[in-house]
């Protein structure tokens, strides 16, 4: 094996684990799932079938991430975030054919106990505050909060909130410069 896995963690055939990923206690990676090198999965995390996960994701405990789910690289996922696949779900009636496909673009992080709810896309380096509840598409290197998820601001690729003068920010801790034009921004 080119992953490591705890011994309580069950992984169904059929899946792709990238060498060097992790996966620890009680959890479970579904058939056809595919996870890219170097992952980290915390602690009680359902990867259901078809998600994919690309390099460097970081899963903290108690994720739940559902059928029509796409992680790029370098993604933070915080522990208890979750993740829907149905718009509409009924017990007594089955929508498999209706699940909507989500997408989290790379370096994008989620905070804890945040819900993405499906069919939409968080651009890269976005930042999902806390508990946000996000109810749409979030652009790249956007800061959202609450419930339902509000634009607050812009974070660097570093996640440091951005302060714009003339159209112009640094972040503070790697000293990059970012533009920020037509209400969207990008690294200079």
């Amino acid at each position: 094996m080119s992953y490591s896995a705890h011994p309580t963690a069950v992984i169904d055939d059929g899946c792709t684990i990238g060498q060097g990923s992790k996966i620890w206690h009680f959890s479970h990676i579904m058939t056809n799932a595919v996870l890219g090198e170097r992952c980290n999965i915390g602690q009680n995390v359902v990867i259901s079938p078809g998600v994919v996960l690309g390099n460097n994701v970081k899963v903290q405990n108690n994720v739940s991430i559902y059928t029509g789910v796409t992680c790029e690289d370098d993604v933070f996922l915080g522990p208890s975030c979750v993740f829907t696949n149905v718009i509409n779900p009924r017990s007594a009636i089955v929508r498999k054919e209706e699940y909507r496909k989500t997408v989290v673009r790379k370096g994008a992080s989620i905070g804890a106990n945040a819900t993405i709810v499906c069919g939409y896309e968080i651009g890269e380096y976005a930042f999902i505050g806390a508990g946000a509840v996000v109810t749409k598409t979030v652009l790249p290197f956007a800061l959202v909060t609450g419930n339902p998820a509000r634009h607050r601001g812009w974070v660097s690729k570093a996640g440091h909130k951005l302060h714009f003068e003339d159209g112009v920010a640094t972040c503070p801790e790697t000293g990059e410069r970012y533009l920020l034009e037509d209400e969207k921004v990008r690294p200079a």
